[in-house]
């Protein structure tokens, strides 16, 4: 405990509503708690490859439980273990992280905290494997982390849709329409299903569940025969047909998450709109999911995992990732969240919940 003085911390990936609330924590428990220094890395792990970084003070934290994003900054890209840089005219990639270690040198860090999802946690585990004292928080609107039951900025993230979704009904049923919802997720479909539910969708399409157009569009004919003149559809970015692939926007090289999903929603409102002659309408949430300020349910899961990383810190307890496990706040090895995706399960009392309610999920 004694040779920890100063630690740093920096958040990566996609931001997330609660990045704030672990930044505050994590600085009022380090100066508070055990006198440390803190210093917060910029711009994800940029700022540790180019030693941009800065002094955090209590005074610095004062104002941002509430809001959205991150004082720190944040990027998908730069991983130092995969970093592009031009020679002779071209871009290769190549590992330059001993910088890291350089800069965690100059700075006087003595242990580092991550922030981040999957990719972000990924390269703080190679670091630790590497040599630097390393403690990981789960960071993802996605829900879609192993080793966790859940991520800070989900819940802000599943809110927002199903407010959504409260105001597509009203506009749905004024039109008679077939209105779709496409909202993030990843691979994993925890925000369509949750929010699905949460606010009174018909038909919802998750990566987990390939679907089958017919049964999408049974589920609206239904509705028109029970005189119900108006369906919600929920869609997850990574929903695919039985047989087909997932729609891909675009890929970016560079960043640790190269694959950008997004256009399901337009997919499946096109053919519902053919096969029905339905007016279908397409609303994709986007980033909108990850900006305003966090609920009170991730303010304070992020400020326990604030508190906890510091912790584990002064344990002396590297290469391990804060956790909620039921309602206990605890942590795991860095491999178990790592690099691991966490999927709806098909057995999940979610599903049977969605099934039971008469809810299509497309198959």
């Amino acid at each position: 405990m004694a040779r920890v003085k100063r630690i740093g911390l920096l958040t990566g990936g996609g931001d997330a509503p609660g990045l704030n609330a672990v930044i505050r924590a994590v600085v009022k428990t380090a100066i508070k708690e055990y006198g440390l220094g803190v210093v917060g890395f910029l711009n994800g792990f940029g700022g540790l490859i180019k030693n941009q970084a800065r002094e955090l003070t209590e005074k610095d934290v004062v104002g941002i439980l509430p809001r959205g994003g991150t004082i720190l900054g944040t990027t998908n890209r730069d991983n130092p273990f995969h970093y592009p840089v031009v020679k002779e005219g071209k871009k290769v990639f190549v590992d330059v992280s001993d910088r890291i270690f350089e800069n965690i040198s100059i700075q006087e860090v003595d242990a580092l905290i991550v922030i981040g999802g999957d990719g972000s946690l990924a390269i703080a585990r190679e670091l630790y494997e590497k040599g630097l004292p390393v403690v990981g928080v789960p960071k993802t609107i996605d829900n879609d982390l192993a080793a966790t039951d859940q991520t800070f900025g989900f819940d802000t993230a599943l809110t927002t849709a199903m407010e959504a979704l409260d105001k597509l009904h009203t506009t749905a049923e004024s039109h008679h329409r077939v209105m779709v919802l496409e909202v993030m997720g990843r691979y994993a479909g925890w925000i369509a299903l949750t929010a699905g539910i949460a606010g009174g969708a018909d038909v919802i399409l998750i990566p987990e569940i390939p679907y089958q157009i017919d049964k999408v569009v049974e589920k609206i004919t239904e509705r028109g025969k029970q005189d119900k003149k108006f369906s919600i559809i929920v869609v997850a970015e990574g929903a695919k047909p039985e047989g087909g692939e997932m729609v891909v926007q675009k890929t970016v090289e560079d960043s640790y998450d190269p694959i950008r999903l997004g256009g399901i929603g337009h997919v499946v409102a096109q053919q519902v709109e053919e096969m029905t002659g339905k007016e279908t309408r397409v609303t994709i949430l986007g980033h909108l999911q990850r900006g305003g300020s966090p609920t009170a349910f991730d303010r304070i899961l992020a400020t326990r995992y604030g508190t906890m990383a510091v912790n584990l810190i002064m344990e002396g307890r590297f290469g391990e990732m804060v956790c909620l496990s039921g309602t206990k706040i605890t942590s795991v090895p860095l491999g178990e969240g790592a690099g691991k995706m966490r999927q709806v399960p098909l057995d999940s009392d979610l599903i049977r919940s969605a099934r039971q309610l008469g809810i299509s999920l497309g198959d």
